[in-house]
């Protein structure tokens, strides 16, 4: 359905039938405000197969909350440990580059293993995916308190000019149900009163820059300029940006980051430029088992569609529209990695580390 109120969150139990979960469907942003009910863990699925959500923090989310669909609907009579093992394993390779998914369905895996009343089962379930909604929701906050007290020096330097930032693809609350994690500096600025500036690359294929990062830029009111992917060095080279800050779909144990696809050479190109590159993500995103980003962390590819063609408003309708030779063939790889010795600083809600396995420890000992 169509909804024209203004919502501040990406998922949420419906207040009438707490056994239907909503989201806004982020394929329609920014043209359509869509809201779709999850009534089943396989509309969950779906939901982040088809990037009706994104983003490593509520794809997590989502995943608790189809675990939490799967209680509702097993069966009556008893708990099927094997039904509940199948789910879980759909659920972990809907988007397997995100570690906040299998993170989630493991802790409600654990949970569910643990009871045996259906009753309970549900609703222990139900909490416990609402437990894991609310830590993202405050350490997406914390993450923008830590991230607006490193940016001090570059706002002190600015004299009472914008801070000039330069994000890629979105990390924002569309993706971390409130606040977001790389945007969470920019909201907190924001509020403070610094003015503030973001240069949103449109993030191809899927334009998740374009689409939902200057949708919410706009929606707060916060200044900033949709440019092409390829145009962050050139305005690195010309004094133009004054940081970047991304977010991280999976961020190993020594601080090599996952992200959207493109992400590594802004990194290459903000290190040659001598401009500060932040990554912002909360402890759901470490994968604390593994320390090689570029040979361990499995990268999506995607459907090779999402390249071939783009999305748009013409005269009032969403429409797809062809942009390559229909023989030529095209491939659609998720996510880069960017090595930990390109990025300057990690903001995390415990603090700002930098991106080494020693100092990353010092903030997460019990890991």
């Amino acid at each position: 359905m169509k909804n024209k109120v203004k919502v501040q969150q990406s998922i949420w139990i419906n207040p009438e039938n707490s056994k239907i979960v909503e989201i806004i469907d982020q394929r329609f942003l920014p043209h359509q405000l869509v809201i779709e009910q999850l009534k089943s863990w396989k509309d969950s699925e779906v939901a982040i197969r088809e990037m009706q959500v994104r983003g490593a923090p509520l794809i997590g989310v989502t995943a608790a909350y189809g675990m939490y669909l799967a209680c509702v609907e097993a069966k009556a009579h008893a708990k099927s440990d094997s039904f509940f093992l199948e789910v879980a394993i759909t659920l972990k390779a809907s988007r397997p580059t995100a570690v906040n998914l299998a993170w989630a369905v493991d802790r409600q895996l654990k949970l569910i293993n643990n009871l045996k009343n259906r009753e309970e089962l549900i609703s222990t379930s139900l909490k416990l995916a609402q437990q894991i909604s609310d830590e993202e929701v405050n350490n997406s906050a914390k993450i923008g308190q830590h991230g607006l007290a490193l940016l001090q020096p570059l706002i002190e330097k600015k004299n009472g000019e914008p801070l000039n930032i330069l994000t890629h693809c979105n990390a924002g609350w569309l993706a971390c149900v409130k606040h977001g994690t790389a945007t969470a500096p920019m909201y907190a600025a924001h509020r403070a009163g610094v003015p503030v500036h973001v240069w949103v690359d449109e993030t191809r294929p899927r334009n998740q820059g374009a689409r939902l990062t200057a949708w919410e830029l706009s929606q707060a009111g916060i200044p900033h300029t949709v440019i092409p992917d390829n145009t962050g060095g050139h305005l690195m080279q010309h004094g133009l940006v004054d940081c970047c800050i991304v977010g991280s779909d999976r961020t190993t144990r020594k601080g090599d980051v996952a992200n959207k696809i493109g992400t590594y050479l802004k990194a290459l190109a903000a290190q040659d430029n001598g401009i500060p590159f932040y990554v912002a993500l909360p402890a759901s995103t470490f994968d604390w088992e593994i320390r090689d980003g570029v040979k361990e962390i499995p990268i999506e590819e995607r459907n090779s569609e999402e390249v071939k063609f783009i999305q748009g408003l013409y005269e009032k309708n969403i429409i797809k529209v062809l942009i390559s030779p229909p023989e030529s063939p095209a491939i659609n790889y998720g996510f880069d990695v960017t090595p930990a010795h390109l990025v300057t600083r990690l903001i995390t809600e415990r603090g700002v580390c930098q991106a080494n396995e020693t100092s990353i420890h010092e903030l997460f000992p019990e890991y």
